[in-house]
């Protein structure tokens, strides 16, 4: 057999022998990533250590799928830049252009109900303050210590308001009703006895930076 006949054949033996092993090798089907797993969805909720009170990421086992943060189909009528609560499905959508809305998930506490109609962001606070109602202290005495009298409480990852909050107002004349983040991400889609409209704090933060202090609100 001449040399240019051998290594000819040993070159076919090679790729007949790699066809053979590859064929005998079988590749497990790869499972789906978990909603909570998606690369895209850990950015959006990414610890914030960058913020004046670092915020670690939230536990998304803990919030089902339906109330990530999300851009959707959303045909209406109102303006873009309106922001429309959702109180039945626990929505808060951010009104865009071609038919699309920014919609977040979000808690509700008993005070989120009580309230509906159209109203405007009078103004937005990061790292506000908070100052529970003369209601609530009535309810709780416990929580005198942060009234108005007091000085309220100061800002923190523990306070009620959270990293954000957008004040509610028809008028001239503050609603007492407010969005705003919370740490307790876990009540995201459902009521809680006390607190406005609560969204899970990263997304209170997008939602801050894309709302302009004058934008309308309507609660259904």
């Amino acid at each position: 057999m001449t040399n240019l006949t051998r290594r000819s054949f040993l070159a076919g033996s090679a790729s007949l022998t790699g066809l053979a092993v590859s064929g005998c090798m079988s590749t497990a089907p790869q499972q789906p990533l978990a909603p909570w797993q998606d690369p895209s969805v850990l950015a959006m909720y990414r610890a914030m250590p960058e913020e004046q009170f670092p915020i670690p990421a939230p536990d998304l086992k803990k919030v089902p799928e339906r109330y990530y943060r999300k851009q959707v189909d959303y045909p209406t009528s109102e303006k873009v830049g309106t922001l429309v609560v959702d109180t039945n499905n626990y929505y808060l959508y951010l009104v865009q252009e071609n038919g699309k809305a920014m919609r977040y998930g979000v808690g509700l506490g008993r005070a989120g109900f009580e309230w509906s109609g159209r109203a405007r962001i009078a103004r937005k606070a990061a790292w506000p303050k908070w100052t529970p109602p003369e209601e609530m202290i009535q309810r709780q005495p416990e929580l005198e210590k942060w009234s108005w009298r007091n000085g309220g409480m100061p800002p923190g990852i523990e306070n009620p308001l959270g990293a954000r909050a957008l004040y509610i107002f028809q008028g001239n004349k503050d609603t007492l009703y407010r969005i705003h983040g919370t740490a307790e991400y876990w009540t995201i889609g459902s009521a809680v006895s006390s607190g406005c409209v609560r969204l899970i704090n990263q997304d209170v933060i997008d939602l801050y930076s894309r709302v302009p202090d004058g934008s309308q609100i309507v609660v259904l």
